[in-house]
């Protein structure tokens, strides 16, 4: 049987931990603004989110020391332009470590340095035949630090590295860049260092805004797309981008790639004629990711574990250039206020084991026929027991939809530690305590 992505994504935030567990959210910290507060000030508002890593798109000294003895997980840059000096001499790749490494770390938890961002679209083919140099110069004065196994080296990639991406399983690489992209590949490969990438949902949107596909970018409620390719039905557009860069890192023979999301967002503001950026779906996109996240049930190529995510912002940066959505990402005001509430606190949630929750898993009233489906598929791909609902079985009558769909949900849940959000399915499922077992037909469950 095909598997299929977690069909629910909207879980109990309430009733979640925040600690290690939640080790893969983080969030860009960009300062293209006039306005922003103090670094001290940010890191005590971070210190009362669940968010554990921290990208920078330089290396501010000021920034990178106020995060010292906190826990966070720092990513540095080194910008474009850093890239020809750093190709072109070991001494300043060495000058660059020892400026904005060696000072901090390890007070300062600094896990990743990306050597330039979105350089392979620049169409400058000195930058990119420069890459590859400048990330070796730079891993090269890490090791002669010391460092050489506790900080990685990558570079991040825009999303349209990729020629093609959907299907997810036909996912290739731009045949003009595949071989600087090999070299580059073998590099990461080498060093156990991750595939970065940046997929925007939102660009996904603006280009095909259908409500069907606004449903399908936002996590929310949607037939869901299958893939001709392998017959996996993917239930949102994060997995399915993701899903692209693992199939195109397969076929030139990378897939063991560690693949990490250095960005991705919603705007919550824009000019009256951009498609898709408001209050609404910034808090859906970013809310819903947080909480597909959190269950853990990673994307249907890369099942069982979250790829480390960093959200785009932490702050509205008012002097970026382009349409008012460029200026409208930030989870947080200046004035460190929460924009819309996306999860992240940590006063929302409770810092203990989540509790076992007793019971019967089945939908809720009025749950339309695509839903009920998509659940159906999901929860008897997850290696339950669902011959009962097949024709013979105990459980087969009615033949309905609706009963098999809510046999195998309970299934599910029952199967899966019995925790609130394993009983969602993008909150078209309930929690009873009315035994819905009937004639020969039982749902396990109820007290323990």
């Amino acid at each position: 049987m095909a598997t299929f992505t977690l069909f629910f994504s909207l879980l109990l935030l309430q009733a979640l931990p925040f600690s290690s567990s939640q080790s893969f959210i983080g969030v860009n910290y960009g300062q293209v603004a006039d306005n922003l507060p103090p670094p001290e000030a940010t890191v005590k508002l971070l210190k009362s989110t669940s968010i554990q890593k921290v990208r920078l798109y330089g290396a501010d000294p000021a920034i990178i020391k106020a995060l010292a003895n906190t826990g966070i997980d720092i990513v540095i840059g080194a910008a474009n332009e850093d890239i020809p000096v750093l190709a072109s001499d070991p001494n300043a790749a060495a000058q660059w470590v020892n400026t904005n490494v060696l000072p901090f770390y390890p007070a300062s938890k600094i896990i990743l340095i990306n050597v330039g961002n979105e350089v392979m679209i620049s169409n400058n083919e000195n930058l990119i035949i420069q890459l590859l140099p400048a990330m070796q110069n730079v891993q090269n004065a890490l090791n002669s630090a010391s460092l050489g196994g506790k900080i990685k080296v990558s570079t991040v990639h825009a999303l349209s590295v990729l020629s093609q991406s959907d299907p997810p399983s036909s996912g290739l690489f731009n045949p003009s860049l595949q071989g600087v992209m090999k070299g580059l590949l073998q590099f990461l490969k080498d060093h156990g260092s991750p595939f970065t990438i940046n997929p925007y949902p939102f660009f996904a949107y603006r280009g095909d805004p259908r409500p069907e596909t606004l449903a399908f970018c936002l996590f929310q409620p949607n037939a869901g797309r299958v893939d001709s390719g392998t017959g996996i039905k993917y239930m949102n557009m994060f997995d399915s981008q993701v899903d692209a860069v693992h199939s195109a890192l397969n076929a030139i023979g990378f897939r063991d790639l560690e693949i990490v999301v250095a960005e991705t967002g919603w705007p919550y503001y824009g000019d009256p004629d951009e498609v898709g950026p408001s209050v609404e779906n910034a808090k859906a996109y970013n809310g819903n990711l947080i909480s597909h996240l959190r269950s853990m049930v990673g994307t249907p190529l890369m099942p069982g574990k979250s790829v480390d995510t960093y959200i785009f912002a932490l702050y509205d940066e008012d002097l970026k250039p382009g349409p008012s959505s460029e200026r409208a990402f930030g989870l947080f005001k200046p004035d460190l206020t929460v924009t819309y509430d996306a999860g992240l606190s940590k006063n929302s949630q409770t810092p203990s084991t989540p509790k076992t929750v007793t019971g019967w898993c089945v939908p809720k009233a009025g749950v339309v026929v695509a839903q009920l489906q998509a659940s159906l598929d999901y929860a008897c791909s997850q290696g339950i027991d669902c011959s009962a609902i097949q024709a013979g079985g105990a459980c087969f009558e009615p033949n309905t939809l609706a009963s098999h769909a809510a046999y195998a949900m309970n299934l599910y849940y029952q199967n899966s530690d019995k925790k609130p959000w394993n009983c969602d399915f993008s909150q078209t499922a309930t929690l009873t305590s009315q035994n819905p077992s009937y004639s020969g037909c039982n749902y396990p469950g109820g007290s323990t």
